[in-house]
């Protein structure tokens, strides 16, 4: 399957989620380009962004288990960028 590139999105509100939201990620590490979290002390929130390069259905199957956990809004935004399917070795 054709392979996008995207920046899911997310805002962190609840701090108990955040091994959840961990073990999510390292489900899809290997489709994750990289991620930055940025604390935001004053709104107590941690925004943070992570890019990848997967099946749609793929990005959309992680963005979906982010947004169901409490406290954590997820959205992906993707770019124009098509690539072909990764060849197995």
């Amino acid at each position: 399957m054709e392979r996008r590139i995207a920046i899911v999105s997310m805002i962190l509100q609840n701090p108990d989620a955040v091994a959840d939201l961990n073990a999510i990620l390292h489900d899809y590490q290997d489709c994750i380009i990289g991620r930055m979290g940025i604390p935001y002390r004053p709104a107590n929130v941690h925004l943070i962004s992570v890019a990848v390069d997967a099946a749609p259905d793929q990005i959309n199957a992680m963005t979906g288990r982010l947004g169901r956990l409490d406290g954590v809004s997820a959205k992906t935004m993707y770019s124009d960028v098509h690539l072909p399917e990764k060849k197995e070795r």
